[in-house]
Parts: structure tokens; C-alpha cells; sequence
């Protein structure tokens, strides 16, 4: 198979949507998916872009890609934080997920970057087992906290 990795573009915005919504499936948690083709677009490509991403492509079909950002530590500085990372259920197993997770690496190291972030579900042991293979900390002492749209709007000033 020839896996071809490289930055993503504009034009790959519908098949990331694509991947993003077959992740959340995988998760269960594809009702929660609100995400808009425009969005993206705006929030991407733009002066000072949200996100970053770079996909794996066999035959002119994008199969993964790896979704990040970067993080601001004020105890380390520059962190990419790996948001989404997926490949297509029916390639995987076939070293597209460590090609694209060896490019972020790169990305990282080429950005002079601390360090890499991502969150990973417990019961996700295909996942975990994969980040251990590059000798990933997988933390059980953080715990998530966050606000949604709703609770930010309904908040009295």
C-alpha cells in the first residue's frame, strides 16, 4: 500500500467532517457532532487558523488524518495538542496510523514544540495500546472539566 502523508488543504474539509463523525460514532458520541463543513473552513483557513491537520492518502482517498492545535502551558510553553486522530476502520491495521502519528511527531520536533498532548477514552484499549507503543504516559490522575455552549450562555453576569 502506498500511504501518502501531507498538510491538509482546504478542498480535504468535507472528508476530515467524514472522519471526524466516524471517530464519534466509534465513540458513541456522534449525536454531539454540530461541527459545519463552513465552520471549519472559517475556522481553519483563515489569519490566524483554530486548527492545523494533515492527512494519510492511498490512491487519491484520503484514509486518516491527525487533527491538532497547539496548547500554551504556563509552567512549559508550546505544546500541539493531537485532538482528533483516526484512520478509516477498514485500514487500519496496516501502519497508516503510525505513519500519520510519526509525522506529528516530526511536526512537533519541527516546531520546537514541548511535547504532545491528547486525550484518549479509557475503555479505548486498541488506542492506548497503540500510544504505548511510542512510550506514551497515558495519565489516569487528570480529570476533564469543561463548560458547554448552553452552560456559557445561560451564565448570569
Amino acid at each position: 500500500m502506498d500511504i501518502k502523508i501531507r498538510k491538509g488543504k482546504k478542498e480535504d474539509l468535507s472528508y476530515i467532517l467524514l472522519l471526524i463523525r466516524e471517530l464519534a460514532d466509534y465513540e458513541n458520541s456522534l449525536d454531539q457532532v454540530t461541527l459545519t463543513l463552513d465552520q471549519l473552513e472559517k475556522d481553519g483557513f483563515c489569519d490566524q487558523p483554530s486548527f492545523y491537520f494533515i492527512v494519510a492518502v492511498v490512491n487519491d482517498e484520503i484514509i486518516g488524518m491527525s487533527f491538532y492545535w497547539i496548547r500554551y502551558s504556563t509552567w512549559k510553553g508550546k505544546f500541539l495538542f493531537l485532538e482528533d486522530f483516526v484512520v478509516k476502520e477498514s485500514f487500519r491495521r496496516n501502519g497508516v496510523g503510525s505513519r500519520l502519528f510519526e509525522e506529528t511527531i516530526r511536526i512537533a520536533k519541527d516546531e520546537k514544540m514541548n511535547g504532545i498532548f491528547w486525550q484518549v477514552l479509557d475503555w479505548n484499549t486498541p488506542a492506548i495500546d497503540f500510544y504505548k507503543k511510542y512510550n506514551a504516559d497515558i495519565s489516569s490522575a487528570w480529570l476533564n472539566g469543561k463548560l458547554n455552549d448552553e452552560q456559557i450562555k445561560s451564565f448570569k453576569f
